[in-house]
């Protein structure tokens, strides 16, 4: 099937990355209209907040809303920052503030017991219901200092297992055939491929 997908986010570094993965299906994408109000992301889990700006935007836009929800777990800090990533420690801190506390944080915590995860949580509404969820998980480890200029977010201090640079030293391409919003859009495109828009849910 194909149509247009509202990306409902404001971050233009997320719409970026889900359009690049969504470019080899036949669904083009939209970005938020100006103006467009933000939603309150007060859930308890990426899976409420996920699911809450989709039906936002969905019913705001009257398009089908493509939203996300996701967030870097760190072990040795109990699971934070999590739903707060984007607002971690202080809201008007810039992110690469937010990096640089992050590790003086776990300054002292071996390499052993850095390990970390990023974890996202995708949902696709029309307006006035939900249609389809997806999750996807890359777990990985902190580096001790910022490595790479590439990414956005927590991606220059987050090394995804198996590999010794971060995700802001790879490539996009890399990033995404390894990423926790990578494996969430892909399993999103698999139920994509045979949704009717028409027929709202799954």
């Amino acid at each position: 099937m194909s149509g247009s997908l509202l990306v409902a986010t404001h971050n233009a570094s997320k719409v970026r990355e889900i359009e690049a993965l969504l470019a080899p299906t036949a669904w083009s994408c939209a970005g938020l209209p100006e103006g467009t109000p933000d939603f309150p992301e007060d859930g308890e889990t990426f899976a409420e907040n996920a699911r809450g700006k989709a039906l936002f935007y969905a019913e705001y836009v009257g398009l089908p809303a493509l939203a996300d929800d996701s967030g870097l777990l760190i072990d040795a800090l109990g699971g934070e920052p999590g739903v707060y990533s984007a607002r971690y420690i202080d809201p008007a801190l810039s992110q690469p503030e937010r990096n640089d506390l992050v590790l003086a944080r776990i300054a002292d915590v071996d390499d052993a017991e850095r390990s970390a995860r990023f974890m996202c949580h995708l949902a696709l509404a029309v307006p006035g219901r939900g249609v389809h969820e997806t999750t996807g998980v890359c777990e990985g480890s902190l580096a001790r200092h910022v490595h790479g200029d590439g990414g956005f977010g927590y991606d220059p201090i987050f090394r995804p297992a198996g590999r010794s640079e971060t995700f802001a030293e790879i490539s996009r391409e890399a990033k995404a055939g390894l990423s926790h919003r990578g494996q969430a859009v892909r399993a999103m495109i698999h139920f994509l491929q045979s949704w009717d828009p028409g027929s709202g849910v799954s």
